[in-house]
Order: structure tokens, then C-alpha cells, then sequence
């Protein structure tokens, strides 16, 4: 081990406890997009004194970033805080935050020779409301040399391969009327939704495999003896590329127009967020990070079981297109618990969750020694 990545491996180690500590409080307060008001506070001001902080960041209240040391070489390392409705932190994004953290202070100690800047990006709403895109419109993360970021799974999995995504907002609007006294009179906006559904049923047969299309609605009304004159609902379209996905959003749409056109509503699709992109390896950095997690003592999971949540969506992708990127995933021993449901949320604090956080954090570290060392010295 060279004396850098001893430095760094030490660094984690100290840090450990207060790690734990990190990931464990946000797990327990866990808050959804654009709400991780204590969370994006609590994870800027963990990375200490060698930290210089803006937070606010690029006009994002629950973003921030995070500078250390001022070489010419720049390395960024995302955190990310959101959790989801009903489900707390059950994507396990309270270990994401405590892996940037670690890798970053890590990082920060052996900058100088590195010649490397460390940045630490607090990054909101990855579950739906595409912070990073935000913050890259804005002119995050420009000229970076490396972003990374490693994601809690039932397994470790090294290379993300997320589907490219849409998120739209569906509003029908009809007309109230007595469903028992003058129904003739009504426009029925959940009746717009239920052919729309039907439709988007009907289309799946005709999707390629490459293609996810899924949604629910949120307001169906608000009385049985109401016809509603208002209806909402969320729906994501999911495709192999962007490419892809701009042809297949197209036919959803008609799904959702005949929904309108049969019951005389409105039709209103607003998007929630800019689309996600597919993900961009570095291909040789991955080769790095794979080779420092297995020196760790970490395995990966053959395609057939590992092949799953590396499919998962996310705005990392976007930045993946403008900067060189890897997105590993490591896993927390949860099977058959996977990402998304609460059982998941539990095996993301406890002794196996804080070793996969102290083996991501270092293994990141190591990853960025070994790319930016002039002699990308493996030993």
C-alpha cells in the first residue's frame, strides 16, 4: 500500500465513529426532495475545518459544495440526502452522504500531493426532482477530472447502467356534477385516467424490454357522489437512451390523450424535471475503483444478481455526459430486501451498512490516489 492510500485508509478509520454517527442521523430524520433542510446542514458540516463551504449553493437551498485544497486537478464526490415518501431512507442515500463525506476528508488530507482540489457537491432531490440537473444548468461541477459517487444495494455491483427517465405530472380536468342526480351533466376526470391506464396497458406489449412505464395517481377525487372534476397522478417513462426515450414518451403521451379525448377532459403534462440520462462509464476509473474494492475484501455479484439495481435511474447520469464519472454500487447484505421498500431501509444502518460505508469510502479514495497519481502506482 503506498504511503497515500495509507494516509487515506487511516483518515476513514478516525473518521469512522463520527460516520456512523452522520448516517445514523439522517436515517432517523429522514427528509424528501427539496425538504433536506437539517440533512444537506448536517452532512456540509461533517467534512470539518478543512472544508471551506457555500451553502447555499447556485441558488438550491438544500445544495452546497464543499472546496479542499487548490490543486490544478479537480475531483468531485457527490452526496446525496433525499429520501423517499413513506419510506424514509429506503435507497439508502443516508450512506451516500456518509461515504462522500469520508472519501472526501480522506482526499483532502493528501491533496496537496496530489496536486488535486477535493469538492464535496450536497446534492438534492435525486429521488424525482433532479437536483444535479439543476445544479449543472446552473454551472456545477464544470471542468471537473473526476466525479464519483458510490450507492447502497442488496450487493456490490461496479459499473450503473440506469435507464434514461422522464417524470411528468398528469392533470385531467372535467366538470362536478351528483353522480346519482345528474350524472349526465358531469365530465369525469378519473374516467380519464382509467382509459388512460388501459391504454399505457396495451402499449406495454408493443414496448422494447429496454422500456419501463409506471406511474400512480396521486388525486382521484374527492367524494363518492362527486363526479370528479379534477384528477392528478405521477408517471415515469424509462427507456435504454435519451434517443429512446424521446420516441417512446411520444406514444405514452396519445395514451394520456385518449384518456382526454374519450371524456371530454383537459389534458395537462408538465414535466417534473428534466430528463435523466443514461450513464457514461469511465471505464478505466471503474477498472480502479473494482481493483481497490476486491483488495478490500469486497465481491462483486455475477450479472444475474447483480444486474438489477445498477438498471435504477439517476441524475448522476447527466453529469456522467459532461464529466468523467463512475457510480458503483455497494452492497448492504439486505437480500431478498431490495431498494424501495422498507426492509431495505433497515439494513441500511447496522454493522454490515457501516462496513459497506467504510469500505466505499475508502475504495473512492484510493480510486482518485490511483487516477491522479502520475504513476497510477495499483500497489
Amino acid at each position: 500500500m503506498s504511503d497515500l492510500k495509507t494516509t487515506a485508509y487511516e483518515s476513514v478509520s478516525a473518521s469512522r465513529p463520527s460516520l456512523v454517527e452522520l448516517s445514523e442521523q439522517l436515517h432517523a430524520a429522514p427528509e424528501t426532495a427539496w425538504q433536506e433542510h437539517r440533512s444537506s446542514v448536517a452532512v456540509a458540516a461533517a467534512l470539518g475545518p478543512a472544508f471551506t463551504v457555500e451553502q447555499p449553493y447556485l441558488g438550491l437551498e438544500t445544495a452546497f459544495r464543499a472546496v479542499a485544497g487548490s490543486g490544478s486537478r479537480r475531483v468531485g464526490i457527490m452526496a446525496e440526502y433525499d429520501a423517499l415518501p413513506g419510506l424514509g431512507h429506503a435507497c439508502g442515500h443516508n450512506l451516500i452522504s456518509a461515504v462522500a463525506v469520508g472519501a472526501g476528508r480522506a482526499l483532502a488530507a493528501v491533496a496537496s500531493a496530489l496536486d488535486l482540489t477535493v469538492e464535496v457537491y450536497g446534492t438534492p432531490a435525486e429521488e424525482g426532482g433532479g437536483g444535479k440537473i439543476e445544479l449543472l444548468e446552473r454551472g456545477a461541477f464544470a471542468g471537473l477530472d473526476l466525479a464519483m459517487m458510490a450507492h447502497p444495494a442488496p450487493v456490490d455491483v461496479a459499473e450503473a447502467r440506469p435507464y434514461a427517465v422522464s417524470h411528468s405530472h398528469i392533470t385531467y380536468t372535467g366538470k362536478a356534477a351528483h353522480a346519482a342526480a345528474y350524472p349526465e351533466q358531469g365530465v369525469n376526470a378519473a374516467d380519464a385516467f382509467t382509459i388512460a391506464q388501459l391504454a399505457i396497458a396495451l402499449l406495454r406489449q408493443q414496448l422494447p424490454a429496454s422500456v419501463r412505464v409506471h406511474g400512480i395517481v396521486t388525486k382521484g377525487g374527492d367524494a363518492p357522489n362527486v363526479i370528479p372534476d379534477r384528477t392528478e397522478g405521477r408517471w415515469y417513462v424509462r427507456a435504454e437512451t435519451l434517443a429512446e426515450l424521446t420516441a417512446v414518451e411520444e406514444r405514452v403521451r396519445r395514451c394520456f390523450e385518449a384518456g382526454a379525448l374519450a371524456t371530454g377532459c383537459t389534458l395537462s403534462i408538465e414535466p417534473e424535471s428534466a430528463p435523466y440520462s443514461e450513464f457514461h462509464t469511465a471505464e478505466d476509473v471503474l477498472a480502479l475503483y473494482k481493483a481497490n474494492a476486491i483488495a478490500l475484501g469486497r465481491s462483486f455479484a455475477d450479472a444475474d444478481l447483480g444486474g438489477r439495481m445498477n438498471r435504477a435511474s439517476t441524475d448522476m447520469g447527466n453529469v456522467s455526459l459532461t464529466v468523467p464519472a463512475i457510480h458503483p454500487y455497494i452492497g448492504v447484505g439486505s437480500l431478498p430486501a431490495v431498494n424501495h421498500q422498507k426492509e431495505f431501509a433497515e439494513h441500511c444502518v447496522g454493522p454490515v451498512a457501516e462496513q459497506a460505508l467504510f469500505d466505499a469510502a475508502v475504495a473512492l479514495a484510493w480510486t482518485a490516489i490511483d487516477h491522479f497519481s502520475p504513476s497510477k502506482d495499483l500497489s
